[in-house]
This record gives C-alpha cells, structure tokens and sequence, in this order.
C-alpha cells in the first residue's frame, strides 16, 4: 500500500494495493501489522457502516475525552469528500482541514488519529461509507462543529441548496465556541 502524509501531523491517506481482473477486485481494506509499519498502530474496536444519499453531508463530529477516537475512513460504493480538522490544543496545524475525495473506484482510505473533528457530504447518487473506531460510541460526550463555519472555509463540493442535514449537524457549534482537545 501507498501510505501519503498530510499537512496535519497523523492524518494519512492510505492507496491499498488492488488486484483485479475480469472476475472483480480484492484488496487488504486493513491489516494490523502493515498499517502498524505505516505508523498507524492503533486498536480498532468498532466497525461501523453508513448508506446515504446525494448531498447528506454528515459532519463536523468528534468526541471529547476519555472516548476520543482515531478512525480509518473508507467509501465500498459511491463517492464522498471526507474532511478532517485538527482540534488539538497547541497543534501547529489547529483549525486546518484536510479534504479528500474517497470513492468505491479509487479505494483510498483516511486516516484521522484522536483529535480530529470528521464529516463527509455525498458526492454521487448514493454511497455506502464504512470506517473502524479505536473508541466506543459514547452519545454524552460527543460534539458537533458547524460545518459551514467561515473561519473553517470548508468547500464541500456540493450545492448548499442540496444539503441534507440531521439537527445535530444543523445546531452544530462555530469552531471558535467549540470545545478542543
């Protein structure tokens, strides 16, 4: 695998070696001791999967301690634009974003070490969005960024007449009134 490293200090983008021919493809999505080799040596503990449609922008999200999470991010059909920003207090890179386009052709992965507020919005019909946690789902302590927050300068791609959006993402804070890391 290609491992490329980010302007953000633990943010890597992972191209998988495929093989395909005429039956299909296969391809390693995660092996403990590769990725361990890349730097990224954590301990997943919940694998989650999520379906949605053109213009679901999901985002920003992230969860406050003892329940921070590192995530490796991945799109088994369709396309997205995956975003992270660093919220790590006295980061050199606090506040900046990372966006990269994950499709199920280009299988290329995102990894976002603790730290990291996260979203995606949909960028074809449908897409199916898959990623690994190294933390629990813990509903009381997590937190949402405005996606759309000026200081940000996030361009999601995608019209903002087309964006669909759950309340949480809609009553998400501005990044200055955010709590940090």
């Amino acid at each position: 695998m290609n491992v490329i490293d980010t302007e953000i200090e633990g943010v890597k983008i992972i191209e998988p070696k495929v093989f395909g021919d005429a039956r299909g493809y296969f391809f390693e999505s995660w092996n403990k001791a590769r990725f361990a080799e890349a730097g990224i040596d954590v301990e997943f503990v919940q694998d989650n999967e999520s379906f949605s449609t053109y213009g679901v922008l999901r985002g920003l999200h992230y969860q406050m301690p003892p329940y921070t999470q590192a995530k490796l991010v991945r799109v088994i059909e369709g396309k997205v634009l995956d975003v992270v920003v660093d919220i790590r207090k006295g980061s050199p890179t606090f506040g900046k974003s990372v966006a990269v386009e994950l499709s199920g052709e280009n299988k290329r992965q995102l990894f976002a070490p603790r730290g990291m507020a996260h979203g995606f919005a949909v960028l074809s019909a449908t897409a199916t969005f898959a990623y690994k946690c190294d933390n629990i789902y813990a509903p009381t302590h997590e937190r949402s960024i405005r996606f759309d927050d000026p200081k940000l300068g996030i361009e999601w791609q995608i019209p903002p007449e087309n964006y669909l959006l759950s309340r949480k993402d809609q009553e998400g804070v501005p990044f200055d009134e955010a709590d940090y890391l």
